[in-house]
């Protein structure tokens, strides 16, 4: 997989540069590199107690953009799913470390319990109050004797920061953090594992199968399930939880493993908002992304039923854009539409020739569904198929209250109908198209005529004319040929939409920002559906 990066080897060095350039210097580091990579605060004295973290990178935004007031005095890091080493841990410790003493959280990994309990004695030796605590919030494996570190780190970053920004001694900071270890509990899934620079992917999840309980490193979860859909995503992952959301105000920290796009993570979002066991839990920090695996698609959730110093602490403000803050976890607010935004409904009325007529358009579309989109995908974003089969779908199940018997009704209905229910510009340009014919058959013109002027109207707004490669291609001459029948209008349509294959410079929608040779040989979608439809109706007959 190709990747922003230079060379494996100053990866991370440059990723560290590169937050301090734009961190407004509120952010220093040591000058180690490349095996000592420790960035601290720039404005620290060291009159309070230092919060030190860190491991392997990969997990960013942790922890180097949690370096602020308020939560980490300095991350360690090491390189890619690598603990830093004795000597850079130390280098962290000596350099923030005053006489209040100074509380390492490390996540509870090998490597990380080694060399940071190894630097801590050392420091210790060299007369620095140092604690030492291992967070293991990881619920996948309920009998394993030493569970790992995730997600829920980050309770323990900004709860024990907030004691320790208020002035709290050492061992009230170290109580504090371990109280809230004890009472969290994590897991995460993914769809996908994570591609680690320089290596090759591992492909270990079958397609339709999501890894459910695995770790932020790229370590194989404890079991493959079978994937539906995100409901069914989290309800499995909060069905593993369920048993820690204990009394109290349950926190939900909802966290991006790193290749779930922001959509996904507002749906998986509205799902445990939505889910069974949204009364028990009463905020949530989140959807973002905190606690990662480089770009796995997966998400984890973490829960702690805190106290109410401890929610204090939570909604306490930081300085630090990658904390997202946490809020309620409420039902939506959901206010009503102004007056005269909806159009006047027409009356309903029975048209059985008609009906059938849009009713078979419409089952072309939503068959035509894949095969569109495919043939968008060479010169848009892939989804005309999808476009007008959700608005062929709606329509079908509306046709009983459409005007069926009065074209001046009905043609306006259509183009009310498909503004409001196919995205994008297409649905505006066939809701003028058929607004537009409708004024005209209200004004005693012929259905023929009507069309034609329908489309005439859509030039005029949209711009767009026979040659751009666009829907007009295909429309344009099977309008002209209608008054000959429709077995001609369909001809023109297929000839009108073939001839957009030879058309590469496109002037209007999407297709006009995509290189030729994308172009060539592939029909115009907008163009290729008129045709089917015009094709259909003559089968249809």
């Amino acid at each position: 997989m190709t990747q922003f990066i230079n060379a494996k080897e100053n990866l991370v060095t440059e990723a560290i540069d590169g937050l301090l350039a734009a961190s407004g210097d509120a952010l220093c580091r040591l000058d180690g590199y490349p095996h000592i990579k420790v960035v601290y605060r720039s404005d620290w004295d060291k009159s309070k107690v230092a919060l030190i973290s860190g491991g392997g990178s990969g997990h960013e935004p942790a922890h180097a953009s949690f370096v602020g007031q308020g939560m980490l005095t300095a991350a360690v890091c090491g390189e890619v799913f690598a603990s830093p080493s004795v000597e850079a841990v130390l280098a962290g410790i000596l350099a923030v470390t005053g006489e209040s003493g100074c509380l390492l959280i490390v996540k509870n990994y090998t490597g990380d319990r080694l060399n940071f309990g190894l630097a801590a004695e050392r420091a210790r030796a060299l007369g620095r109050k140092v604690e030492m605590l291992v967070i293991d919030d990881d619920i996948a494996l309920p009998d394993l004797p030493q569970a790992r570190g995730l997600a829920g780190t980050l309770f323990v970053h900004k709860i024990a920061g907030a004691a320790a920004q208020a002035g709290e001694s050492l061992e009230s900071v170290a109580k504090i953090a371990q109280q809230v270890n004890e009472k969290t509990a994590s897991i995460g899934m993914s769809l996908d594992t994570c591609t680690v620079p320089g290596s090759a992917k591992e492909d270990r999840i079958a397609k339709g199968k999501a890894e459910l309980g695995l770790g932020i490193h790229g370590e194989a979860g404890v079991d493959q399930v079978s994937f539906s859909g995100a409901k069914a995503a989290m309800e499995q992952v909060l069905e593993k939880i369920e048993p820690h959301l204990g009394k109290g105000s349950v926190v939900a920290l909802l966290n991006n493993l790193g290749g779930t796009t922001p959509l996904e993570m507002s749906v998986l979002s509205n799902q445990l908002a939505n889910s069974k066991h949204a009364a028990r839990i009463k905020f949530i920090i989140g959807p973002a992304l905190m606690m990662t695996s480089l770009d796995m698609h997966g998400f984890s959730i973490s829960v702690l039923s805190a106290t109410d110093a401890q929610v204090k602490a939570l909604e306490s403000p930081v300085a630090l854009t990658a904390w997202p803050g946490m809020n309620a976890l409420s039902k939506n607010k959901i206010e009503r539409l102004p007056d005269g935004l909806s159009p006047v409904q027409p009356i309903a009325s029975k048209n059985e020739t008609t009906k059938n007529t849009i009713a078979s358009i419409c089952d072309l579309l939503i068959a035509s569904e894949s095969s569109l989109n495919t043939l968008d995908a060479k010169s848009g974003d892939g989804d005309t198929g999808s476009t007008l089969a959700t608005a062929a779908r709606s329509l079908k199940k509306g046709l009983d209250k459409m005007p069926l018997a009065d074209l001046t009704q009905l043609m306006p209905a259509l183009g009310n109908e498909l503004s409001q229910t196919m995205g994008g510009s297409s649905g505006v340009i066939l809701a003028i198209f058929f607004n537009a014919t409708g004024d005209a058959c209200a004004r005693g013109m012929p259905i023929e005529k009507a069309l034609a002027e329908g489309l005439q109207r859509v030039s005029q707004v949209g711009g767009a004319v026979k040659g751009d490669r666009t829907m007009i291609d295909a429309l344009e001459p099977a309008l002209a040929a209608l008054p000959s029948g429709i077995e001609k209008a369909a001809a023109a349509a297929r000839a009108g939409a073939n001839a957009t294959a030879t058309i590469t410079r496109a002037k209007a929608g999407r297709a006009a920002y995509v290189p030729e040779e994308n172009l060539s040989g592939h029909n115009d979608p907008g163009a290729e559906a008129v045709a089917l439809v015009f094709e259909g109706l003559v089968a249809s007959r």
